[in-house]
């Protein structure tokens, strides 16, 4: 009788970050949404809420949401899948500044059609630490 010896487990490759850059999602925005590390930067900030959407992490949006215009609660649109986010231009939004707008389009599925969501949002700091304020939505 032969012997065989176990070959190694392979480890999963880590889970890319959805905020596009080229980081596992633990080290990237994921450390902002488990609170062991808070959004340096206005940009940084939009990344990772982008990402509290793709993974439907709804108490990480409410606590980066300035307060006097968070809502009571976040509804996720079922069959919603958030699947790329381009950054397109930013304004002041760095550990420099008070308040911060990121332009970006946002690309999702829904129901089997893709679509986008071109949106301006606006962020300020509150406490020093970087929250959302509001969004102008465009075309």
């Amino acid at each position: 009788m032969s012997r065989r010896t176990k070959s190694p487990a392979r480890s999963a490759a880590p889970k890319a970050c959805p905020c596009g850059l080229p980081a596992a999602y633990a080290e990237c925005c994921g450390r902002y949404h488990a609170g062991t590390a808070a959004a340096p930067t206005a940009e940084a900030l939009m990344r990772s809420r982008f990402s509290a959407f793709a993974v439907q992490d709804g108490p990480y949006l409410l606590r980066t949401w300035h307060p006097d215009t968070r809502p009571e609660s976040i509804d996720f649109e079922l069959g919603m899948r958030w699947i790329r986010l381009e950054i397109l231009d930013t304004t002041d939004g760095s550990a420099f500044h008070t308040t911060g707008t990121v332009t970006f389009r946002a690309h999702y599925s829904s129901g089997g059609e893709a679509g986008s969501l071109y949106e301006q949002s606006r962020f300020s700091r509150v406490d020093g630490a970087w929250v959302y304020l509001d969004a102008v939505l465009t075309d």
